[in-house]
């Protein structure tokens, strides 16, 4: 469980890291937060696919450790506040009042 657990604390900083260098307008955040939840992702992920196999197939938790630091990690992305992205709004400022009709009583 002791090289599975470093296995697993390899493969979040790995996940982390990766995730930093390839998109690093997308993580706003403390690049300390970054790393740090997809470590705690991928050690918690691990742990418990390896429970849930019963220790029998390593392979299995540390696919499962990579697969949750990666589902973590993407969730502080914050691609709209990426460098030259404009927010999208949803309609334009004033087009719901000329849209109004006002009938005479």
């Amino acid at each position: 469980m002791l090289v599975e657990s470093i296995a697993f604390a390899l493969v979040g900083l790995v996940t982390g890291g990766a995730a930093l260098l390839a998109l690093p307008a997308y993580f706003r955040a403390a690049r300390a937060l970054t790393l740090g939840t997809a470590l705690a992702a991928a050690l918690v992920g691990g742990v418990v696919a390896h429970f849930g196999v019963d220790g029998r197939q390593p392979a299995v938790s540390v696919a499962a450790a990579a697969v949750a630091a990666g589902v973590l990690t993407s969730l502080l992305a914050r691609p709209d506040l990426a460098a030259g992205r404009a927010p999208a709004h949803r309609h334009r400022p004033g087009a719901h009042r000329a849209s109004r009709r006002h009938r005479a009583a």
